[in-house]
């Protein structure tokens, strides 16, 4: 038999006290000793945190960092040419290897004649001093190319609303849908800082023709903050701490003796005036007035812990940015061989990533345009093919390669990389690729160049690696694939 709760007894309602924080974390906690430090933080939206004002003030401070530092110049221009290289390099993987042929030689005349390389290295920069880059894809005329497409790069400042507006749908220029997404771009005619900037007029270009890339550290972030941001006040420390060592030696140079005595001062020394100066001969032997003493100045200065000071902040500067001390410093003096390595695989790692996001977001859309003009210029390519972004990928499959990172010791590499297709964990074509080259044509150059055919080539280059013609299965692969090792030869 179940007994029925008595009935709630009503109690008056008390009046509720507004309390502190009552946190469980240090890190909540706030107190006399962290007011100040905590004093600045928000938790305002990320588009209002880095606000035009913000973003302005932190794009100019680091180009100006940038243009007078030599530190700063280096580790950009090093993130710049080490990610982008001498650029990247299209590859088609089509079934038919001679309209692959066809379509790569096409893309690479073009990517030539609009310097896609130099402009990738560039927009790489503009993300480390700016925060962002903006491409606008336009319809032009190309010389030395029947497609009529160039990519024009757009500074940061020029992004923006001609009447100041910054609100939900328009975040600085860029307008966005319901969703945050957005659709279209507001770019001025005038640079901000060109004589013209009073005019404040702009031309406004859809999303689909505007390539937009930064790294967004939070959701809902439409614009992008200099990546060097957190180095800016280390860049400063740096600066002024050497100039203060520098004047404090030249200070101490310009001293060449200094006459000191250590009688009181009613004691019998001569008197001589003060700062008086004494005229020095050289191998000349001299007496000093009676009570006083000659000495030079000891300037203590660089100080003992000025290259340990440098190396630590340094070493901070470039943590940001995923980059280890030796390659900021451009110097490796105090690195033995493993250590070099290991602290190279997080740089690594880092290039890898934003060379992928790169090919994602700015090459495949660059692609996508080159091959629809490539469509209407020539009768090569389909129509049906690049109509839509999934046509394309169906029809034109392809990826990018890159520039090889190179290794310190190519002898143990290259016995590595001989381990690795022994044992069948890798394949010819794979390991080509990390040098970043293609391996398609790189055998039918090796071929033309013995005066055999590629198949020939490739049996050549399986007997004398495994000494036979069986290609060892590599991991996770099924036996009949042979992973790229049999090129059809070209019509």
């Amino acid at each position: 038999m179940l007994i029925e709760a008595p009935p709630p007894v009503s109690r008056p309602a008390k009046p509720r006290l507004r309390l502190g924080v009552r946190a469980t974390f240090d890190a909540a906690e706030t107190s006399d000793l962290n007011r100040r430090h905590w004093a600045v933080a928000d938790h305002r939206a990320a588009d209002d945190t880095a606000g035009p004002e913000v973003r302005r003030t932190l794009r100019v401070r680091s180009r100006y960092e940038i243009q007078n530092n030599s530190i700063a110049r280096g580790i950009a221009l090093t993130l710049a040419n080490d990610t982008i290289g001498t650029g990247p390099r299209l590859q088609l993987l089509t079934s038919e290897d001679a309209f692959n042929q066809s379509v790569e030689r096409h893309f690479l005349e073009w990517s030539r004649a609009i310097s896609l390389a130099g402009k990738l290295r560039t927009f790489r920069l503009a993300r480390i001093q700016d925060g962002e880059g903006f491409g606008l894809l336009v319809r032009a005329p190309v010389a030395g190319t029947p497609v009529e497409l160039d990519w024009l790069l757009v500074e940061a400042d020029q992004v923006s609303s001609p009447d100041y507006d910054h609100d939900e749908r328009n975040v600085d220029g860029v307008l966005l849908d319901a969703l945050g997404r957005p659709v279209a771009y507001q770019v001025l005619t005038c640079h901000p800082g060109s004589a013209g900037a009073y005019k404040r007029e702009c031309h406004t270009y859809d999303a689909e023709d505007m390539i937009h890339l930064f790294r967004a550290d939070r959701p809902g972030q439409h614009r992008g903050i200099p990546e060097i941001t957190p180095a800016l006040p280390l860049f400063a420390q740096l600066r002024r701490y050497t100039l203060a060592v520098l004047s404090a030696a030249e200070s101490a140079a310009d001293f060449a003796v200094i006459l000191y005595t250590d009688c009181p001062p009613d004691g019998e020394a001569d008197p001589i005036n003060p700062m008086d100066k004494v005229r020095l001969e050289r191998n000349m032997m001299t007496t000093m007035p009676a009570g006083w003493k000659l000495g030079q100045l000891d300037p203590k200065q660089p100080a003992a812990t000025y290259a340990e000071f440098k190396r630590e902040i340094l070493n901070e500067i470039a943590r940001c940015l995923n980059i280890p001390f030796n390659v900021a410093a451009g110097n490796s003096s105090g690195y033995n061989y493993a250590s070099g390595r290991l602290d190279h695989q997080t740089y690594f790692k880092a290039i890898r990533v934003d060379q992928d996001e790169t090919a994602s977001r700015v090459l495949d859309r660059l692609f996508a345009a080159f091959a629809r003009e490539l469509a209407v210029a020539t009768d090569e390519i389909p129509p049906d093919w690049v109509r839509t972004d999934e046509a394309l990928v169906r029809h034109l499959p392809h990826r990018w390669f890159w520039d090889g990172l190179e290794h310190v010791d190519p002898l143990k590499e290259a016995n590595a990389a001989m381990v690795r297709l022994s044992s069948g964990c890798s394949s010819i074509p794979e390991e080509q690729s990390r040098r970043g080259v293609d391996y398609a044509v790189s055998a039918r150059a090796a071929a033309k160049a013995l005066g055999v055919t590629v198949p020939q080539y490739q049996a050549l280059v399986r007997r004398k690696l495994f000494g036979t013609e069986e290609v060892p299965v590599v991991a996770g692969e099924d036996s009949d694939d042979d992973s790229g090792y049999q090129l059809e030869e070209p019509d």
